[in-house]
């Protein structure tokens, strides 16, 4: 590797193995920058089950650090951002090994860059400012995801997700002003969060997700998981993950009913790890719950049809790309079509209503040729405009473009050490 200078990295969930949507991208963010640079990683591990990739992972770096997070732990230490008048999100990954860490790594080489991924990782990259310029990957506006957490709850959830979401948007705003360049994952994102932070507007653009279209892509091999004679559709996913519980929920309550009384014999498998007891008590002859697999792509491949459900979502969907480089087509949301820019043209069929879902699928259902050719369309959509080397090199031209020693703006650097220990 002909490297051009030392990048620090920061990474709020290990990025590998890359199994769930931030950690794709956070993963394919990391080979980008490791072509050409020396690349150290901080970053925190959630899952005991992702300690054996470590030594894979810490092949990709020059440096790997991590710190252990148990979720129940740091939930309950997060409520201290209560009495700190800041997120919650912040306090639960503020950690002092981290910050140790950063501070070495920034006194032993000479940083080119902090690439931040996530926003609740930039208070370590604020310890660095003014000498180490800092590039954050917001990815999606996070705090309207609380906001919209807030709307689909009761009291009192729905009060401490609305103060959740005023807290990170002030937060976001702060670090967004700070940082030498911000990207979101979407032009959609962008402007959501222009809207909400004008002044930032100089310094934020988009930069979008790919997929790789060589290993997610039909293989006439690959063995069916389903049995015979059955129709399957398919959601993949995180299932610990709220808007994918909420979406598999809605889909087997309102969508799957009606479906059924036209095919007896579909089933609906949710494949993902983690389920939570709300997905797993779904389980019933019609409904399977896989739990982790082994390899997403047999289920992707073999399914009649699949599905995306997502009535809370932010940003491009990874698992709607995964399964279109699969020659699929996807009933999805009409925000989650929006994100990717894609249409029936493309294989992404939208449905926003049970009614609208139950018709997406009989055309599907009713008719493989159907969905064979939407398949392909969906394949080459995928072929022509979601390429991760396109759209990661948007980060190249904000890192040709830093100047260490200086900071965004000049009036906050003596803001930069502001962290609570």
């Amino acid at each position: 590797m002909s490297a051009s200078g030392s990048i620090l990295y920061l990474v709020h969930r290990l990025p590998y193995p890359p199994n769930k949507g931030d950690k794709v991208r956070s993963y394919h963010l990391l080979r980008h920058l490791q072509k050409s640079h020396r690349v150290f990683l901080g970053t925190f591990l959630d899952d005991p089950a992702d300690e054996e990739h470590l030594p894979s992972l810490g092949a990709l770096c020059d440096d790997l650090h991590v710190e252990r997070i148990r979720p129940r732990a740091a939930r309950i230490k997060s409520l201290t951002g209560i009495f700190r008048g800041e997120a919650l999100t912040l306090a639960y990954y503020r950690n002092q090994g981290m910050q140790r860490w950063v501070r070495q790594i920034a006194a032993e080489n000479d940083l080119k860059a902090c690439v931040v991924f996530s926003s609740a990782m930039a208070q370590y990259a604020q310890l660095l400012l003014p000498e180490v310029p800092m590039l954050l990957d917001f990815v999606d506006v996070d705090s309207a995801k609380w906001m919209q957490y807030a709307d689909a709850h009761r009291w009192p959830l729905s009060l401490l997700y609305r103060r959740e979401g005023r807290r990170l948007l002030a937060y976001e705003r702060s670090m967004a002003l700070r940082a030498h360049c911000s990207y979101f994952v979407t032009p959609n994102e962008t402007a959501l969060f222009l809207s909400q932070a004008p002044e930032c507007v100089r310094r934020v653009q988009s930069m979008g997700n790919g997929v790789d279209a060589d290993f997610f892509d039909s293989d006439p091999q690959r063995e069916n998981p389903f049995p015979d004679g059955g129709q399957a559709l398919v959601f993949t996913g995180a299932m610990d993950y709220w808007p994918n519980v909420d979406g598999v929920c809605w889909f087997v309550s309102e969508v799957l009913p009606r479906l059924l009384a036209q095919y007896p014999q579909l089933r609906f498998y949710i494949v993902g790890r983690s389920p939570s007891p709300q997905v797993r008590a779904l389980a019933s002859a019609h409904v399977v719950v896989t739990g982790t697999v082994p390899d997403v792509r047999p289920y992707l491949q073999h399914a009649h049809a699949i599905v995306a459900p997502l009535r809370v979502a932010r940003g491009i969907q990874n698992k709607i790309l995964e399964a279109m480089a699969m020659r699929q087509p996807v009933v999805t949301v009409s925000s989650c079509a929006d994100a990717i820019g894609a249409s029936a043209g493309q294989g992404v069929l939208r449905a926003d209503t049970p009614e609208e879902f139950v018709r997406a699928l009989q055309s599907l259902l009713d008719s493989r040729a159907h969905s064979a050719g939407l398949g392909l369309l969906a394949r080459r959509h995928i072929e022509g405009a979601f390429s991760w080397q396109a759209h990661l090199s948007v980060i190249d031209s904000g890192l040709r473009g830093v100047d260490p020693g200086t900071v965004a703006d000049a009036g906050l650097a003596g803001h930069a050490a502001d962290v609570p220990t």
